[in-house]
């Protein structure tokens, strides 16, 4: 005979959703852009900053990919490694000044090298063009030359050496304000939040 329980449910609840509830004024700001808005579909990003409440969600399999990331993250700590890096870049258009900002699972300063830590289901077709492209902004902003993705899954555990390739992210800021991709990726509408709101996800089905 088993007794139902929600103890440990409560905590890891607290932890993410008061993670998300602290984030929802900044997600309305019209000037601050995410690293992950400018490697994904623009309009998300256009949605996400009038609909911001849509993105808190409390779903195992993202809780899963959270418990692989802290986990990762404090073995590196242990090591002198920096964990969850906030990094800033600003962004002059006209007159308005954008916010870039972004997190960085790890940084190894000693090595030159900034960890990025990814879950995925499946081993196959790796390393993905998104997360090598949210990556390589990082190295942008940072002025780091080399990165590692490592891919937790149940099948392996992946390393992939990223070196930075040329990115102009004032460009990247015009293409996301001008709304120029939506979708980015065939496959986003699925994962979106927003789908059932977004005008483009009804044409990505009738196609």
């Amino acid at each position: 005979m088993y007794k139902s329980s929600s103890f440990i449910t409560e905590i890891i609840y607290s932890k993410i959703m008061g993670e998300q509830l602290r984030r929802l004024s900044e997600l309305k700001s019209p000037n601050t852009i995410y690293v992950t808005d400018l490697v994904s579909c623009t309009h998300k990003y256009h949605l996400r900053r009038r609909f911001p409440e849509l993105t808190i969600v409390f779903e195992p399999s993202a809780v899963l990919g959270d418990l692989a990331h802290w986990g990762l993250e404090k073995i590196l700590s242990e090591r002198g490694v920096k964990t969850e890096v906030d990094v800033l870049k600003y962004v002059q258009l006209g007159n308005e000044i954008y916010l870039v900002k972004g997190r960085v699972d790890a940084l190894d300063e000693s090595r030159g090298v900034i960890i990025e830590v990814k879950t995925s289901k499946s081993a196959l077709n790796l390393p993905r063009e998104h997360h090598v492209r949210q990556l390589n902004f990082y190295l942008e902003i940072t002025g780091f030359r080399e990165g590692v993705l490592v891919y937790i899954t149940p099948e392996k555990i992946l390393e992939y050496e990223v070196l930075k390739q040329p990115l102009n992210i004032e460009n990247e800021v015009i293409e996301l304000l001008n709304n120029e991709h939506h979708p980015r990726y065939s496959w986003e509408c699925g994962y979106c939040t927003y789908r059932k709101i977004c005008p483009y996800f009804s044409q990505q089905k009738e196609t």
